[in-house]
Formats: C-alpha cells, structure tokens, sequence
C-alpha cells in the first residue's frame, strides 16, 4: 500500500511538472520562434501562397493567403483514407493559378512532420493527379478526329491541354515504411473512383493545373543552400510545399531571452484548448511583443484582459461573445507558490442566468428543464441532485438515495474510441426517460464538464424534449 502511494506522488509530481514546463508563456515563445523559421521558409519562394492547416498551423505565421483542413487520422497506419468530406479543393485551384503553394502545420510527438503531411497531403495530390489524367484521357478520346471527318476548326470549349509527362505516381518522404507505401498503393484506385464519382468539377482543376501536384517537404533539420533555391517554376510539377513548423526533439529545451528562461515546447500551437486560455491567433499576433516580453508572472492575466477587451469589442457591435470567467484549479500544498502554474478552466455563461446556476458549484441547469451538467469534481452534497450520470472513465463518490439512480457509463475520448459516445448512447438515453419521467432532477457529469457530458445532454435534450424545452409525454413512454 506504501508503494502504491509513493508512485502515486511520483505520478502526481511528473504531471505538476509538465503542467509547469506546458505553460502558457512557454507555449507563446515556442510559437513565436517557430513562426521565425516559417517566416524564413516563405522568403524563399515569396510568389507562392502561404496556407495554414488548421487549427495548428494558423498559430505560425501573422498573415496566410487561405487554410484548409487536412486530418492526421486519414494518415495514420491503420486508418488510411481519402475523405471526401474534406477535398480542400481550393488548395488545388490556387496552386493551379499560383504556380504551386506552401502548407503549414506542426506536431507535438517528437517527430519531423504529423501524419497530414506524410501521408494524407501525399494520397491528396495522387489522386487528384490520377483522375486529372483519366479527364484528359477520356477528353483527348472524345476529341480525337474519325475518319473523313473535317477537323480544321476545333471547338476551343472541348480541347484539353494534355501533358506529355503527366505524373501520376505516389510520392511518399523516405521515412514511410514500403510496407505502409504499398498498402496505400493498393487502395488509390478505389479513393480515384470515389472522388471520380463525388460529383467534383474535375473540369475546372485540369484547366488550372498546367503541371501535376507534387509534395516537398521542409523542417527545421531540412538543408537549404540559400545561394541555391531553385525557382519554383522551373520544377517539372507544381510544388506543395509541406512546412513542419517546430523542432522534432522529444524532450523539452531550456531556453533563456534577455530577462526570462522557459522551455521550448515542440507543436505548442496544436490542442489549443487545452493552454490558449481563449487566446486566439489574430489575437496573439496583434498583441505579440507585449506578450513575449511580460514574462511568465504576469502571463496569463494579460492574455485573460486581453480576451476581455476582445469579447467586450465583439459585444459592442452586436457579434458573438461569449463570457469567459476564469477561476484557479487546486495544487498540491507541497508545492510552494512561485512553481505553481495553475491551469484555468474556462466556464462559459452564454446567457445562462444566474437563478439557473447552483451558486460556484460549477453545475449548470439547462434552461427550465431538471437536466444539468458538471465535472465529477462537483459536490453532489450541496445541490438538490436525485440521479448522476457518470460519463467519466472513473467511479465518482456520491451519495442518492436510490442506488439505482446512478449510473455509471465509462465513455472515453474520441481519440482513444471513435465509437464509445455512440455504443453508450442508448443506455444514456435509457437512463434519462426513466429518471425524468419520474420528475427527478438529473445531472450528467464528466472529467471537464465541457465535453462529452455536453454531447450527451444534446442527445437527451434532442430525443426527450420539445421546442419549448418540455418532456414530450410521446418520448418519456416510447
């Protein structure tokens, strides 16, 4: 039992620790070096648009041309897909009229470039090369001239500008195993089709690509002979140029600026939520020497006025802005205050009225209805709760009256399972109609109380309730 208390404390000391060394004024400057390296990469080749990938890459640089949206997960080893949900057509069109384009992303895993840009920027560019190539085939077929057919006067509008050297081979970095290559190769057929069939204008991309697609990739530890850069139209291929914008290292860096040390943080633009503290990009850059230079002390309060005066800005000229009110989460008492970095919660208060929420217990009543949410950090002592369901992975102590009030559903992230929400869903449900048919006030709780509790509340608002926000009699007896 010593032990496990021992290794307990270790566990909780390496987490404070990395909390510490994750802060939000380490995560800024790792940010702002990196954008110095992609400012420099995009100096190179200044006719070429910049677009960040988001969410990460908007973080790296003050101005993009455009974004797009490609996903690590259609990359990984054994989720390989081409998702036509996310086509980024518009990156194609504007390498088409740019002469080619550059791509901003970054990662936290310690390696050189995320899955988006070894694998899933990669299948994007031979596919669209691939089904270019079979709309000229098919064009140039139609085209072709019969016998005793006079073809003096082509019609323009019909006429494909065909390649000679039209490359339509995959092209993978040297570090994606052969294994991996080849079973992307066995499905490019199949993803060609489907985007064949999607219903896409591959009309409209032939005539503005002149040369096909092709990915390059660059990082921190990439060579580059400035006396040497070639002109980007001189390729045979329309560059996608793939910036990785932070260093690969595994482990975090010392670092020291003229009055501060901090740790260097590799990808610190990516999972924003969980450090931004609702810090935005366009927020960062318009306040960005301010914030580099306040030290890691005063940080986090001038990121919170910051946001404040943002969202009082929006509310002003009637746009969206919700209120964030920002309390500190304990730390261990061993701790002693200046090597505290307390993470903050962010609760938000999108209209919600004061009556409506149990007074800084941090759960909140939906509307009229006897449905509320919270983390399972939450007293149930202090509140009027007659039935919990527990959305977390772990047990929580509470005490109801009925032992068959609580439910516990262990539902994890989507990352960890895709499917959990959904498998679990039904017995939610399930659980819901019998306790609010019964009148009962029931709270659905989570590790963050912003998650998959919110997800599963929407399901019982949506399956049990009216437009009014009553219980439908129809759903609470189906």
């Amino acid at each position: 039992m010593a032990d496990d208390t021992a290794s307990m404390s270790i566990y909780r000391a390496s987490r404070t620790i990395k909390k510490k060394h994750s802060s939000l004024f380490n995560s800024l400057l790792s940010i702002h070096e990196d954008s110095i390296f992609v400012s420099e990469i995009a100096q190179l080749w200044p006719q070429l648009p910049l677009v960040a990938n988001l969410r990460c890459g908007l973080w790296y640089a003050k101005k993009f041309h455009s974004n797009c949206y490609f996903k690590s997960t259609d990359g990984h080893t054994n989720n390989l897909s081409f998702n036509t949900s996310r086509l980024n057509l518009h990156v194609a069109t504007l390498a088409g009229q740019r002469g080619g384009c550059m791509i901003v992303d970054s990662t936290r895993k310690g390696k050189r470039f995320p899955d988006s840009m070894s694998k899933t920027i990669p299948i994007w560019t031979c596919v669209l090369n691939r089904a270019i190539s079979n709309y000229r085939h098919k064009m140039n077929g139609i085209n072709k001239p019969t016998e005793g057919v006079n073809c003096s006067t082509p019609n323009p509008d019909n006429t494909v500008q065909e390649s000679p050297k039209w490359d339509t081979s995959l092209h993978l970095p040297l570090w994606v195993p052969d294994t991996e290559k080849t079973r992307i190769e066995s499905n490019l057929n199949k993803w060609v089709d489907t985007f064949e069939t999607s219903g896409v204008d591959i009309a409209s991309i032939s005539s503005l690509l002149k040369k096909p697609l092709r990915p390059l990739w660059i990082s921190q530890k990439t060579v580059i002979w400035l006396n040497e850069v070639p002109d980007h139209n001189s390729w045979d291929f329309t560059p996608i140029i793939l910036i990785s914008a932070s260093a690969s290292n595994d482990i975090y860096r010392q670092k020291k600026s003229s009055e501060f040390s901090w740790n260097y943080i590799a990808g610190a633009g990516d999972d924003e939520e969980s450090w931004a503290r609702g810090l935005t990009p366009p927020l960062f850059w318009t306040n960005v020497y301010d914030l580099i230079n306040s030290g890691p002390d005063v940080c986090n309060q001038m990121v919170a006025n910051i946001v404040e005066r943002d969202r009082v800005f929006r509310a002003q000229r009637g746009q969206n802005a919700p209120q964030f009110s920002v309390k500190q989460t304990k730390v261990e008492s061993t701790w002693s205050a200046q090597f505290r970095d307390q993470p903050l919660d962010v609760i938000m208060k999108n209209g919600i009225n004061g009556d409506l929420l149990d007074d800084g217990n941090g759960i909140y009543w939906l509307g009229l209805t006897d449905l509320a949410v919270c983390s399972t950090g939450y007293d149930f002592k202090s509140s009027d709760v007659d039935s919990i369901l527990n959305c977390n992975q772990n047990q929580i102590h509470c005490t109801v009256k009925d032992s068959e009030a609580y439910l516990h559903l262990p539902i994890v992230n989507s990352k960890f399972d895709r499917f959990s929400l959904q498998r679990n869903l039904p017995s939610a449900l399930n659980f819901a109609k019998l306790h609010l048919k019964m009148g009962k006030r029931l709270v659905v709780c989570c590790n963050s109380g912003e998650d998959i509790s919110v997800c599963v509340c929407l399901a019982i608002l949506i399956s049990l309730f009216n437009a009014e926000g009553m219980c439908t009699p129809l759903s609470l007896t189906m």
